[in-house]
């Protein structure tokens, strides 16, 4: 691929959806984007075809292209988790006139951006010390709409994304205060089965919350209609509960802080386990809408030590390097990234 192609990324996802247009300068420059409210939009195809029209004319129609989605990718084709939409490589490849068009799920995407990211679209966490050597493992877990997790393997010749749909694992109760809350999740929600995403996920911080504002000294709360209005969705209001959450919390109400250290800390368990999973010596990194949301929180000691707290593996645990991606389009980066392969 020469200097300056033109590339179409995309980042698509059951809440917001970012199409951006780049040219290859040895690290993709974003020339052009547009970002859209998913649930606003009928479908992919009518989203694509305004974000291909407002592209400015001083820009190449691009040839190649990739999508980052929220979803499982089979065989050139996903449907969106927490949309429902169909994503087919065939129909977009027509639709768009590419020659090439990737489709990749958005956390299996991320590792494409780790050899060109830089240091403003990250923050450390945990400098660890694990040494690299041949090659190396990274991994990532993200809270957003649900939960996102994937690994990666690098070296110096290449990449190897490896998919996983980790977040829908079983969701383990640690404690007293968990276990009431699992019990009441698959009752209110009417499932058999808790997945670990419905607690460790943006969405997850509202049933939190929810569940501590079923209490009996919660009544007056002031979020306590709030929560009942997101959980039902009256009148398609637009509420941002896990929102309104979190900066209760950070302002001094301490029922609201109790929700958002329960969720820091079954978020921190998670990581845990995953890195265990993993051996990531090229880090564990934290993704996902609410990371840049919650970086303080992240560097608790309420996340740091469930993260930790893994019996004989805690020291091996103290030596993983946890990183933060707060680049709010780190997604759509990292498809920019992955588009760069494809001539490759």
């Amino acid at each position: 691929m020469s200097n300056n192609q033109t590339l179409l990324a995309g980042d698509i996802g059951g809440t917001k959806s970012l199409f951006g247009i780049y040219q290859d300068r040895n690290c993709p420059k974003q020339m052009f984007k547009k970002r859209y409210k998913s649930k606003e939009w009928g479908s992919l195809d009518l989203m694509l075809s305004d974000f291909m029209k407002s592209i400015p004319s001083t820009l190449n129609t691009p040839e190649r292209g990739c999508f980052a989605v929220a979803g499982p990718v089979s065989n050139n084709h996903c449907t969106l988790t927490n949309l429902g939409w169909d994503i087919d490589q065939k129909h977009l490849c027509n639709l768009l006139n590419l020659e090439r068009l990737d489709i990749i799920n958005d956390f299996n995407c991320l590792i494409y951006s780790l050899p060109s990211i830089k240091d403003n679209q990250f923050t450390i966490i945990q400098k660890g010390k694990q040494e690299k050597s041949g090659d190396s493992v990274a991994a990532f877990i993200g809270a957003g709409t649900g939960l996102g997790i994937a690994k990666g393997i690098l070296n110096s010749n290449q990449i190897k994304a490896l998919p996983s749909e980790g977040g829908h694992v079983e969701f383990s109760p640690r404690s007293q205060k968990e276990w009431e809350l699992y019990n009441w999740l698959k009752n209110d929600l009417k499932i058999q089965r808790l997945s670990l995403e419905r607690v460790v996920s943006g969405s997850g911080l509202g049933h939190i919350a929810r569940w501590r504002l079923s209490h009996q000294d919660s009544q007056l709360h002031p979020l306590r209609n709030i929560a009942e209005k997101w959980m039902s969705n009256e009148q398609n209001i637009d509420i941002d509960l896990p929102s309104l959450v979190s900066q209760a919390a950070y302002t001094g109400d301490n029922k609201m802080k109790e929700v958002v250290n329960l969720w820091l800390s079954a978020y921190g368990s998670a990581a845990g386990d995953l890195a265990l999973q993993e051996l990531c010596e090229a880090g564990l990194w934290i993704a996902g809408g609410t990371a840049a949301k919650h970086l303080d929180g992240i560097r608790s000691d309420i996340f740091l030590n469930s993260f930790k707290n893994k019996g004989r593996f805690k020291l091996y645990l103290e030596n993983i390097p946890i990183m933060a991606l707060t680049d709010p389009e780190i997604g759509l980066y990292s498809a920019a990234c992955r588009t760069r392969y494809l001539a490759y």
